[in-house]
């Protein structure tokens, strides 16, 4: 596995393997790496001849009330299970590298980006559009995965490929979660025991508002009212938002006639975690006449 930190030097990489014909895949992360970006990494790897896994924790997607010193760090660790997961280049480039002096410029999208997590942290995609349209200009990948726990910032991330024109497929990969059901994220790590414990409400919920949808309930308000009873049961928890919207526009609605997408957003304790679930009606099977 090759480490680059230059920026320069990753773009002249990407550069060199296209020119000789190789299908470049990017696994853009934050480092502090767990079995769900591994994951995203097996699913870059069946559609890439080369895998570049990016490690950078983005400033300016972060608040200035918000975790960017304390978020977890751990480089060594990060690089052997890159090594033993096949990874062919991590880029980790410092922020002085990624961000030139006096930087000014960023790329926002206005649509999908204001709602759930936008609404909750102002500036968080413009934050994060940037960087990734900077990964995208540095490692010319062909294709690039995402998790779909992050359902806001995958959505948003593919209207700008879109919109901007990049030639990158963007790849969903699933949530993966532990034995007990709740989802993997690096922030899992600042839970201590009892909140730990208590997080689970955050997958009770949405299962609960799955059973009622499955059982014919399509009215949304009854769905999150089930679900905030659920959260609210858990002392540690405080609600950030549940938000019922469609699943393409992120637009709120009141019943679910098309897919939907339910996402949240808890903090236990002082650690903000999210997680979401698309339903969508099974497709009815025309009767054929005997």
């Amino acid at each position: 596995m090759r480490i680059i930190r230059s920026v320069s030097e990753m773009q002249q990489t990407a550069l060199a393997l296209r020119a000789a014909g190789k299908r470049l895949g990017c696994v853009p992360t934050m480092g502090f790496l767990h079995a769900g970006h591994l994951s995203l990494v097996a699913l870059a790897r069946e559609r890439s001849d080369v895998v570049t896994l990016t490690l950078f924790i983005n400033p300016t997607q972060f608040g200035p009330q918000e975790d960017l010193a304390k978020y977890p760090r751990d480089f060594e660790r990060d690089a052997g299970l890159c090594r033993d997961a096949g990874v062919d280049i991590l880029f980790a480039p410092v922020a002085a590298e990624m961000y030139a002096a006096g930087a000014s410029s960023y790329v926002t999208e206005e649509k999908l980006s204001t709602g759930l997590c936008g609404a909750a942290r102002p500036g968080h995609f413009r934050g994060v559009c940037t960087v990734v349209a900077k990964l995208f200009n540095l490692c010319l990948p062909h294709v690039a995965v995402f998790g779909a726990k992050d359902a806001q910032q995958l959505r948003v991330i593919r209207r700008m490929t879109r919109d901007l024109n990049f030639p990158v497929a963007i790849v969903a990969g699933p949530t993966l979660r532990e034995a007990d059901g709740l989802a993997m994220s690096s922030r899992n790590t600042y839970l201590n025991a009892d909140e730990r414990r208590q997080a689970l409400v955050l997958k009770r919920a949405l299962d609960e508002a799955a059973h009622l949808f499955d059982a014919g309930e399509r009215a949304a308000a009854p769905l999150k009212s089930a679900m905030e009873k659920i959260i609210t049961s858990a002392p540690a928890a405080k609600m950030d938002y549940i938000a019922i919207v469609d699943d393409e526009t992120l637009a709120p609605v009141e019943r679910l006639e098309r897919p939907a997408l339910i996402a949240l957003a808890v903090f236990i304790g002082q650690t903000r975690l999210i997680d979401n679930v698309v339903l969508r009606s099974s497709p009815v099977t025309p009767k054929v006449r005997p």
